[in-house]
């Protein structure tokens, strides 16, 4: 018998299926997001077990034989960092990022520095004659990294199939297509099934495979929902195009910690790894200006100190504006209500402009001492002593409450040659100040704070 086909909706936004047409989505509440598409229904149907093999049987948890898994090295330290130590054989990552961000850059070095293993890096965006233009400017080879431009699902098995690879590059999801749904590529249909498909492989051949996927204009990836579900690790690629810098996280990791950071340099002949960021962050500017902060910071186990800059204006209209670049600006405004009610600061009819350096977003709550002393300095126009740096996490009643990893923020502070770090006193329980050459003001208050940087 032929197979059945039928029409349905889907949500381009989160993938949630309806019979009919509906104008706002009824899970992300998105209008005009619907899209119609052809169901193909194979009357193969397959009973649990009716494949010949053994079933899985139940087992104790102490009964269970466990290996140490290995990884691929993938010789990229911050890529190694976020993964948790490499690829896993069998693996699904997925990286996403803005168009023009590195990600096809990223993945080339990725295929071209795995020099051990087989890589087949199948592309549906560019021609091999492009892969080889952009392998040049990297300065790299690799005769085990295949290169093919191709869309089919089935096309690519039949490759997958002649040179048995160890590892899959697939530059992009929403650009492939199989011949079992009846619709364009890109759809919800065809990224749930193509990525179904290689899930299915990977987890058979033991190949890890590394996907590339688009984004939305809102900054979450392009598809339904259940395309970051399936994988195994979800890796974002984040940054701004008139920054030098890329920041690679880890939103999703089944084989390690999301809470890492990769930190890389964009030239002109690929990504460079930044194993100092704190170097090239803070600026090189021997001029003192008021409004300039150091925080030392922390992203997962990762310490380094960034350069706060916030400049305080008269504001020019009845309503002050409040701007924030690289920091999050309802916390801004939190902070500056505490300024107003808790310390006595008039500020609430000012400008307030915040930027962290480098184009770097930040979410480290300890942050907040710097953020607060770079907005005073700047509303009464002192410079900072340059060898000064901060950590400390503000509460409503204005009190600086502790910090986790005090001792690595100290170490980083004190390696980059400051001498006076401000930390909450409540850090100071358990702390060893005598391997510490930096001078360690404990504070409580931020009028503690302010007293000793700004009262003379």
């Amino acid at each position: 018998m032929p197979p059945k086909t039928k029409t349905a909706f889907f949500c381009q936004n989160c993938g949630v299926e309806s019979p009919k047409w509906v104008g706002k989505c009824p899970s992300c509440d998105e209008w005009n997001t619907f899209v119609e598409e052809v169901i193909v229904k194979t009357n193969n149907k397959q009973t649990i077990g009716s494949n010949g093999k053994t079933p899985n049987k139940p087992q104790k948890i102490s009964e269970i034989v466990t290996s140490e898994e290995t990884r691929y090295d993938t010789q990229n330290g911050e890529l190694n960092r976020v993964l948790g130590g490499g690829l896993v054989p069998g693996s699904m990552v997925l990286i996403g990022g803005e168009p023009g961000i590195g990600k096809s850059t990223l993945a080339l070095q990725i295929a071209l520095n795995l020099k051990n293993y087989t890589t087949l890096y199948i592309s549906g965006e560019e021609s091999a004659q492009q892969i080889k233009l952009r392998g040049n400017r990297l300065n790299s080879d690799n005769d085990r990294c295949l290169i093919v431009s191709e869309t089919s699902m089935e096309n690519i098995f039949a490759h997958i199939k002649n040179t048995n690879p160890d590892v899959l590059v697939i530059d992009s999801i929403q650009t492939l297509g199989t011949q079992s749904v009846d619709s364009a590529p890109g759809s919800v249909s065809q990224i749930r099934e193509c990525t179904a498909q290689l899930l299915h492989f990977a987890k058979e051949s033991s190949v890890a495979v590394l996907l590339i996927g688009h984004i939305t204009k809102e900054g979450s990836l392009a598809g339904p929902k259940i395309l970051e579900h399936i994988v195994d690790t979800v890796l974002q690629f984040e940054g701004d195009q008139n920054h030098m810098y890329r920041i690679l996280r880890a939103t999703k990791n089944r084989f390690g910690s999301t809470s890492e950071m990769g930190i890389y340099e964009m030239r002109s002949d690929g990504l460079r790894e930044v194993d100092n960021p704190s170097e090239l962050l803070l600026s090189s500017n021997n001029e003192s200006l008021s409004g300039v902060a150091i925080s030392a910071s922390m992203e997962g186990m990762r310490p380094f100190l960034i350069e706060v800059q916030a400049l305080v204006s008269t504001a020019a209209y009845g309503t002050p504006q409040r701007s924030s670049t690289g920091f999050d600006l309802r916390r801004l405004n939190m902070l500056l209500a505490v300024l107003e009610k808790r310390a006595g600061f008039r500020i609430g009819t000012k400008d307030v402009f915040l930027n962290i350096a480098g184009g770097i977003k930040v979410s480290d709550p300890a942050i907040d001492l710097a953020v607060i002393i770079a907005v005073l300095s700047s509303s009464m126009d002192i410079s900072l002593p340059k060898e000064v740096c901060f950590a400390g996490e503000i509460g409503l009643s204005s009190e600086i409450r502790s910090v986790n990893r005090i001792d690595q923020r100290i170490s980083e502070a004190e390696k980059l040659g400051f001498k006076h770090i401000f930390i909450p006193k409540n850090n100071s329980k358990g702390l060893d100040t005598s391997k510490f050459k930096i001078k360690i003001h404990f504070v409580s208050k931020v009028g503690q704070v302010f007293q000793t940087l700004f009262k003379q």
